[in-house]
């Protein structure tokens, strides 16, 4: 059911962030016609309510075209590409409702329950991707996450922005047309600079009301039209804690598919440490390289260690370790 080759694990410490890589080829140019030869042998992802299929400890759930899970499948085979000689394509399943399921645990902040579909093998399950992207092999976290971030966007843009009709699933995915005006849409990915925030030896974190207890992560914050993202490192930052920065140097992207944006870490230098905050911040804090150490290893009394495999665990990790200079 799964590629023979063994996942290649995630190091935070030392890797660049999660789903920042790539597979082998994405072909595309076969998305509007892929051959048939490829077809034949594609290799299928499930997703259910964006949750992937996962399979044992650490790998994507691959499936062919005879698996019964895909009685609920919807309309149209997203094409990812080529991945070890064979054609990648994911499948919605969202329609199947498995019984006795706990919405509320499903719009939770973090949904730690798995799914497990009757006509699939008994060490598969559907599962949120946070919790085992770092435990994947980079490539399949990549596809997972390409995946996810287009199945949303087909689930929130089902209607054409031009002149309001319902537009149709195109280009095995990666389009969407509007037969009324034949207008063609392409996927949305939101620019957001998340940035950490330095001043000697200390960094500035911060937490947003709603999270869970104890989390804290970099600042971070949408561009805005017309905006450089120096500019909008610099705007976040006075915006959220009234603290005006200087030197912003670009460190790292990360495509992060809740819903669609691409996370763009930069280390901003601060010209002061007083805090003055404004609503959209619950609290924010200066904390030094020591207890920072606390912080990353798990043991710090009141703040929680960043989920692995985000891009703000990445930059105070790189920091920490004295790697971003």
């Amino acid at each position: 059911m799964n590629d023979a080759r063994p996942p290649q694990m995630h190091d935070p410490a030392t890797d660049f962030p999660v789903f920042s890589g790539g597979w082998d080829n994405r072909h595309a140019e076969w998305r509007d016609r892929l051959p048939a030869t490829m077809a034949e042998d594609a290799r299928l992802l499930p997703f259910w309510r964006g949750r992937p299929l996962l399979a044992g400890a650490g790998a994507l759930g691959w499936i062919d075209a005879q698996s019964a899970v895909l009685a609920h499948a919807a309309p149209g085979r997203l094409f990812l590409g080529v991945h070890a000689g064979q054609a990648r394509m994911a499948v919605d399943v969202s329609s199947w409702e498995p019984p006795g399921l706990d919405r509320a645990a499903m719009a939770s902040f973090f949904d730690v329950q798995e799914y497990r579909h009757p006509a699939l093998p008994e060490d598969t399950r559907f599962a949120d991707l946070r919790g085992v992207m770092v435990r994947l092999d980079p490539a399949e976290a990549v596809m997972a996450a390409t995946a996810r971030a287009l199945f949303n966007w087909h689930r929130t843009h089902r209607f054409c922005s031009s002149c309001g009709n319902r537009s149709d699933w195109a280009s095995s995915g990666w389009q969407r047309l509007c037969p009324s005006c034949g207008a063609r849409h392409f996927p949305r990915t939101d620019p957001v600079v998340i940035m950490l925030v330095v001043r000697g030896n200390k960094v500035l974190l911060g937490r947003s009301p709603g999270w869970p207890e104890g989390m804290y992560s970099a600042l971070a914050g949408f561009v805005e039209p017309g905006e450089s993202l120096e500019a909008a490192v610099r705007r976040e930052v006075r915006e959220e804690t009234g603290i005006a920065v200087g030197a912003v140097r670009y460190i790292a992207s990360q495509p992060w598919p809740w819903p669609n944006p691409l996370m763009l870490g930069f280390v901003a230098e601060a010209e002061s440490e007083v805090i003055t905050l404004d609503d959209e911040l619950e609290d924010a804090r200066w904390i030094g390289r020591e207890e920072l150490v606390s912080v990353l290893a798990g043991q710090h009394e009141t703040m929680r260690r960043p989920r692995n495999g985000a891009i703000a665990q990445y930059l105070l990790s790189a920091w920490l370790a004295g790697r971003l200079g």
